[in-house]
C-alpha cells in the first residue's frame, strides 16, 4: 500500500516560520560583511506581515515551499529602502530626555532615548555640539543591497 506523501507547504504573506538565515551586505565599504547568521545556532522564527522584517525581504520568501533552501540578492530599494537624508537630523540636546553626555557616545554608537513627547527614539549617533546632537534616524542597512541565504525548516 502506498502512503501519500503530504501536501506541500508553501510560505503566504500570514505565514509563520522557523528558519535560518544569513544577511550578506553587497555593497559599500563593508561590502561581503554578514550582518545576521543563524546557521550556526538556533533557527530563528517569522511572523510574517508583522513588520519582523522589510515588507520587500518578506516578498522573497512568499510561495516558497517548506524545506526549500536559497540565495537572493535584494537591492537596498526591496531591503530596507533607500537612505533618507531628511532623517538625518540635528536635534537639541537639552530635547532628549535621558540623553546625558553626548561626550561619552562615539560616532556610530545607537542610542535610545524619550523625547519630549514620552515616545521612544532610536538613532545612530554622529556628532554633537553646544546644545546640540547630530543624529541619523535612518535603519543602519537603509542604502544596503543585501544578499540573502535561508533555508524554511518550518511553515505554518
Amino acid at each position: 500500500m502506498n502512503t501519500p506523501e503530504p501536501a506541500k507547504v508553501f510560505v503566504q504573506p500570514d505565514s509563520y516560520l522557523t528558519l535560518h538565515y544569513r544577511l550578506t551586505l553587497l555593497d559599500g565599504p563593508a561590502a561581503g560583511r554578514v550582518v545576521i547568521d543563524t546557521y550556526n545556532s538556533r533557527p530563528a522564527t517569522l511572523q510574517m506581515g508583522a513588520g519582523q522584517w522589510a515588507p520587500g525581504l518578506e516578498a522573497v520568501l512568499v510561495g516558497r515551499p517548506e524545506g526549500s533552501e536559497f540565495s537572493v540578492n535584494v537591492p537596498a530599494s526591496d531591503a530596507y529602502g533607500e537612505r533618507n537624508p531628511d532623517l538625518v537630523q540635528r536635534v537639541k540636546s537639552e530635547l532628549l530626555e535621558g540623553f546625558e553626555r553626548p561626550e561619552s557616545y562615539s560616532p556610530g554608537d545607537a542610542i535610545e532615548f524619550s523625547g519630549p513627547n514620552g515616545v521612544q527614539y532610536s538613532g545612530v549617533f554622529l556628532e554633537a555640539g553646544d546644545g546640540w546632537v547630530l543624529l541619523d534616524f535612518n535603519h543602519p542597512m537603509a542604502g544596503r543591497a543585501l544578499r540573502v541565504d535561508a533555508t524554511l525548516l518550518g511553515v505554518l
